[in-house]
């Protein structure tokens, strides 16, 4: 199932991927630091929502109580919710 995520307070506007029972993929950020999120997107691509959490969740950037690492542990986890 494809999903789209609107993630807060950072730069990229939307969040979008695959899920696949707990297997994220085709994970692409719209806006922000293109490079950055490219490669995390790379990174984590194939992984489950469990490790992207454990991975990502809590990161932050700069002053900011989020990142848009953190957002995307947020954003696969609500949609593993709403597809389970």
């Amino acid at each position: 199932m494809d999903y789209t995520y609107e993630p807060k307070n950072v730069c990229p506007m939307q969040i979008s991927f695959h899920i696949e029972d707990d297997v994220i993929t085709n994970i692409s950020f719209y806006g922000g630091c293109n490079g950055n999120l490219k490669a995390i997107s790379k990174l984590v691509d194939g992984w489950t929502v469990d490790k992207i959490e454990e991975a990502l969740k809590g990161n932050t950037c700069g002053r900011r109580p989020t990142s848009c690492a953190d957002q995307l542990a947020i954003a696969v986890r609500q949609a593993y919710n709403e597809t389970h």
